[in-house]
């Protein structure tokens, strides 16, 4: 609310493995109160990344993770993946560097456009909205 408030343009963008099931982040966002207008689809997200001016990840690892789609070479190679690394900016939240379910790295989190906030993700999120009041 706060960010469309000051006429910024919101989505959120849902891989279709995200969550502990199917549909699960859906769920969860439609709790938290997330018109179902804003919610899109992994095929729908997609071309909008490259003209997004940030990208907040939350807790996301493998789904965001270019090797699937760059590096041949890679166990995920071919898994299709939300092209966050497309916006301009990218600010990751997550409690640590471990790797995500595939036990592999992901360069993004080490790409000069990407900002970590490592941390419980309730808690960084109240963070970068305060950061956004004092704006």
């Amino acid at each position: 609310d706060l960010l469309e408030a000051r006429g910024v343009q919101v989505f959120y963008a849902i891989h279709p493995v995200a969550g502990r099931m199917p549909g699960h982040m859906n769920v969860l966002l439609a709790e938290a109160n997330v018109p179902y207008e804003q919610l899109k689809e992994m095929d729908a997200a997609n071309p909008e990344f490259s003209s997004t001016d940030v990208a907040v990840v939350v807790g996301a690892n493998d789904v965001v993770n270019p090797a699937a789609r760059d590096l041949p070479g890679s166990p995920i190679y071919g898994m299709p993946i939300l092209n966050v690394d497309e916006a301009a900016n990218v600010v990751f939240l997550k409690r640590s560097l471990r790797p995500g379910f595939a036990g592999i790295d992901n360069a993004l989190l080490y790409h000069p456009k990407t900002t970590l906030l490592f941390g419980d993700a309730k808690e960084s999120l109240s963070k970068l909205v305060a950061a956004v009041k004092n704006l």
